[in-house]
């Protein structure tokens, strides 16, 4: 069950959505070549990349994900509702995928580096796959990332200084096994359309 939005939250998902429909106006081909439950993004010039290290010190790109439907998050571990929601259903899609299970790839961007050490990310990762992979880097590599990826975050304070909360963009990139930007999920769409997008990536790469 998908606990509700605040004001903020709604905000930022909307406006991620914007940005990703903006991208979409700007560099997509006017004839997509399948038929999404997401926002379609075929063809966009943006969220290239992510160079940044996992949770075991690995230097990665998303090359190392080829030959793999990649799902792509932005979050934080101790976000209380949107990210572990995003990563239970992700986790949901690969198991409903039965053998084919292996040719999906979770992917975490950490937006809290300060707090989110890569002993916090491997278990954060454990909680719902093993495999999913958490990304991070110094900030000044996250800001870089989160530019290309037209990520939100801002940092909010709370009462002691390691009790502050993230706002952050939420919502799920797709990438099919070629290594393209292809749908764009926003949060609270389900696990069933998310499921049914990876199919058809899936399906299209044969």
């Amino acid at each position: 069950m998908f606990r509700p939005f605040s004001a903020r939250r709604r905000r930022i998902a909307g406006a991620g959505l914007a940005l990703a429909l903006g991208g979409l106006a700007a560099g997509c081909s006017p004839k997509p070549s399948a038929s999404f439950q997401g926002i379609d993004v075929t063809g966009a010039e943006y969220a290239r990349d992510l160079p940044l290290t996992d949770q075991d010190g690995q230097a990665r790109s998303l090359k190392d994900f080829a030959g793999k439907v990649v799902v792509v998050f932005f979050g934080y571990t101790q976000c209380p509702d949107v990210c572990p929601t995003s990563m239970g259903e992700l986790a949901q899609v690969k198991e409903a995928l039965g053998e084919r299970g292996d040719r999906l790839q979770g992917v975490f961007v950490t937006v809290d580096p300060e707090r989110d050490t890569p002993e916090v990310l491997k278990a954060y990762m454990a909680n719902f796959d093993p495999s999913f992979v958490a990304l991070s880097g110094t900030p000044e590599q996250l800001a870089a990332v989160a530019k290309d990826f037209k990520i939100y975050y801002k940092r909010v304070d709370g009462p002691t200084p390691t009790s502050y909360t993230m706002d952050h963009s939420a919502g799920s990139y797709l990438y099919d096994p070629a290594g393209r930007l292809r749908v764009y999920h926003r949060y609270g769409s389900g696990p069933q359309a998310l499921l049914a997008d990876v199919r058809t990536l899936l399906d299209e790469a044969g």
